[in-house]
């Protein structure tokens, strides 16, 4: 049987509504937008609202109605990724097929966690479908929507999809993979429905067979967080920063060594690494003295910062003054700032570069300081805060350490033009995203309860004042001024908390400045540089969750 044959048999009903009904106008669309992409030089991830609009454009150069723009994404989506999954070994790729392609009423295959099991009975498209892609090495999983896919994107065992399924589907799933950064192709089946559905097979065959090695570069994102946390191991330390010879060398020894999610060190590398086409196992040693000098910058921070929040515990572990005392501990959070900047001062790169990344470091560190010290200011006098001064105060305190990370392994990679401009704005948004979701995770930790008059700035009263009554105003701002038990006390803050929707309000702030931090992406051209990006970004503010097909049905414990 033909590919043509395949893709047109079985069509028991009508073409869907939103899909072209003739295959040479499908055939039009994928080239029309193949052309589109390449001659506007587009590069993926692209999100939703851009993706519908060069949809729209496609649509109209092609000739047909409007109402295919779902269909249409779909396409424009696949021809940005094509080059960048034509350079994944088949080995690290998946074949993704619906199981409402098997012969139902005949079918031998089982059913477990993760999907169908074929039995290879040759009564349908699947058996044909995924011996051959077992045969050139690609990983084979026969479900919709399943979690599993997501796990194995993590893992890094997959680094490319060529899946199949109905458009109402490749519309859920689209966020996340665009959210994980993932290149591949969509094939769309032709119409709605669970059961004896067909598809064009010829685009599958070209999309599986598609191989271009030489073509994009797409980082390992899972190797360079092993090669990262490797860097951290004590004698690797060592051989960056020298034995320790006395106590204070010593203490910063342990407070570098002690866990954490070293995401400031993997922005630096991954961006030098996505900028020089360089696998995390072939990063040079300047680089890794860049990545050790920006941990140095955030762990000095974090004890100053544990000292004047008066925290107990960091890591699950006693914070570093209430080991080793306050003055002991400001003396190692000043050691561990002389040691990045001595660091960054034994580069090997070019004087120039070295200057910049000084400067880019300074910066960082003086604007940190400027928000660190807003927030101890608003700690004194205890004023009702704005959202529009918080996020300043977030902005100021937060988004330098990300931004110092992104500009130093930008730097050191030659990264030039518009680069700098577009990873400042990036790190404001993620500098202010990062903070609002702590505040909410806060929240959430607390059971909802005020928690206030610790003393902490919180974005949820600043939300709770922008619409609250009057008289819930004096009860919020008797709670920032360090009475929380008073007038009505913690369970009379919760109810007005509740009522306000102050989380839901937090949600939606955290989604817009998601947002506006992958807008900025838009003008990043190096495909690698912007899929790390995103991926770093979904990473971060934990975008991804369990998602299923209309008709998969999992066991509990799945």
């Amino acid at each position: 049987m033909s590919p043509k044959q395949s893709a047109e048999s079985g069509l028991h009903k009508p073409v869907a509504a939103n899909i072209p009904a003739e295959k040479i106008q499908r055939d039009r669309l994928k080239e029309t937008a193949r052309s589109f992409v390449s001659k506007n030089g587009l590069t993926g991830p692209v999100g939703t609202e851009k993706l519908r609009l060069y949809a729209l454009e496609v649509l109209q150069q092609a000739g047909l109605d409007q109402r295919y723009w779902d269909f249409a994404a779909v396409v424009v989506n696949n021809e940005i990724w094509r080059p960048v999954a034509a350079a994944v070994p088949f080995e690290k790729r998946l074949l993704l097929l619906p199981r409402c392609l098997r012969d139902e009423e005949n079918c031998r295959g089982e059913f477990d966690q993760f999907g169908l099991i074929c039995k290879h009975c040759g009564r349908c498209e699947i058996d044909r479908l995924s011996k051959k892609a077992l045969d050139m090495g690609y990983a084979v999983l026969v479900a919709e929507g399943s979690p599993v896919v997501m796990g194995l994107i993590e893992s890094g065992r997959v680094e490319a999809v060529i899946g199949v399924s109905c458009l109402s589907m490749l519309e859920k799933v689209f966020p996340y993979m665009e959210a994980a950064a993932v290149p591949g192709a969509a094939i769309p089946l032709l119409y709605d429905g669970c059961k004896r559905t067909a598809f064009d097979v010829d685009w599958l065959a070209e999309a599986m067979e598609q191989k271009d090695l030489r073509n994009g570069f797409s980082l390992d994102v899972r190797a360079l967080q092993t090669a990262v946390r490797d860097w951290f191991g004590r004698e690797s330390l060592c051989g960056y920063i020298g034995w320790p010879t006395g106590p204070v060398e010593q203490a910063g020894l342990d407070w570098l060594c002690r866990a954490g999610k070293r995401y400031r060190p993997i922005l630096a590398a991954g961006v030098y690494a996505s900028l020089s086409g360089r696998e995390p196992q072939a990063l040079d040693e300047d680089i890794k003295l860049t990545a050790v000098a920006v941990e140095c910058f955030h762990k000095a921070s974090l004890i100053h910062d544990d000292i004047e929040d008066g925290d107990l515990q960091r890591y699950g572990q006693k914070t570093l003054h209430t080991e080793i005392g306050t003055a002991a501990a400001l003396n190692v959070g000043d050691y561990l700032l002389g040691l990045g900047y001595e660091l960054l001062s034994r580069l090997k790169t070019d004087a120039e570069k070295k200057s910049r990344m000084l400067a880019a470091a300074a910066r960082g560190h003086k604007i940190l300081c400027i928000g660190q010290g807003a927030e101890l200011d608003w700690r004194q006098k205890r004023y009702p805060m704005t959202v529009q001064k918080a996020m300043e105060i977030y902005e100021q305190k937060t988004a330098p350490a990300f931004e110092v990370a992104l500009q130093l392994g930008a730097i050191l990679a030659g990264g030039d033009g518009a680069l700098p401009g577009i990873l400042s704005r990036y790190s404001v948004f993620l500098g202010r995203a990062y903070q609002i979701q702590d505040d909410l995770r806060d929240w959430q930790s607390s059971d909802g309860k005020c928690d206030m008059d610790g003393g902490q700035l919180s974005l949820l009263p600043a939300l709770a004042l922008a619409c609250c009554s009057d008289e819930e105003r004096g009860i919020i701002e008797r709670l920032w001024s360090g009475d929380c038990d008073s007038s009505g006390g913690r369970d009379e803050i919760l109810r007005i908390f509740n009522s306000l929707g102050v989380q839901r309000q937090g949600k939606d702030l955290l989604a817009v400045c998601r947002d506006k931090a992958i807008e900025t992406l838009a003008g990043v051209g190096q495909q690698a540089l912007k899929g790390f990006l995103r991926r770093v970004l979904s990473k971060i503010l934990g975008e991804f969750e369990d998602l299923y097909c209309c008709e998969d049905v999992w066991p509990k414990d799945a």
